[in-house]
């Protein structure tokens, strides 16, 4: 699959799109390989921890990190590593992150619906989904990075529409 060659928003489907590299519920995290064309086992989480939805990134975009921009998208059912998923966005997460050489960068995290999804196809914006979910998102987020010897810090939440300007900004 070209996924170097995927644009970040396909204009047939009216959709953004998503390259899944940790399936929910999984505690593995495969990294995208472009050199490669492929997907690496990057880390696992520990025992107890896993992902609460799929989680990747969404092509043809660079964050701060010089990585492409994370996505967490909810959906029905888990995918599978490389799975390329068109989604709607919802919001994001907006966060910074202190590396482990104490270098801070943005490294926000942005929420959408899968297109397709029946469970979750009336939420519109991140206010549509419960409080204690977006706070237990941020959570994992917290603590996965703390386990890397990093600092995530949330900054706050925006709506799709300054979701849609990250994105913008990445390209």
């Amino acid at each position: 699959m070209p996924y170097t060659r995927l644009e970040p928003f396909d204009r047939k489907r009216d959709a953004y799109l998503g390259v899944i590299e940790a399936v929910r519920g999984t505690r593995n995290k495969f990294k995208f390989d472009a050199t490669h064309a492929l997907f690496i086992h990057d880390s696992v989480l520990p025992a107890g921890a896993s992902y609460p939805f799929d989680f990747g990134f969404i092509p043809g975009t660079k964050g701060d990190d010089g990585d492409p921009i994370d996505v967490l998208l909810l959906m029905d059912e888990p995918a599978f590593v490389g799975a390329v998923i068109p989604f709607r966005l919802i919001g994001a997460i907006e966060a910074e992150q202190r590396e482990r050489d104490g270098e801070v960068v943005r490294n926000d995290r942005l929420l959408g619906v899968a297109c397709k999804s029946e469970t979750y196809r009336d939420v519109g914006e991140i206010d549509d989904l419960p409080a204690i979910l977006l706070e237990q998102v941020e959570h994992f987020w917290v603590s996965y990075n703390h386990l890397k010897g990093k600092r995530f810090k949330v900054l706050g939440r925006t709506a799709a529409a300054g979701a849609a300007e990250l994105v913008k900004q990445a390209t």
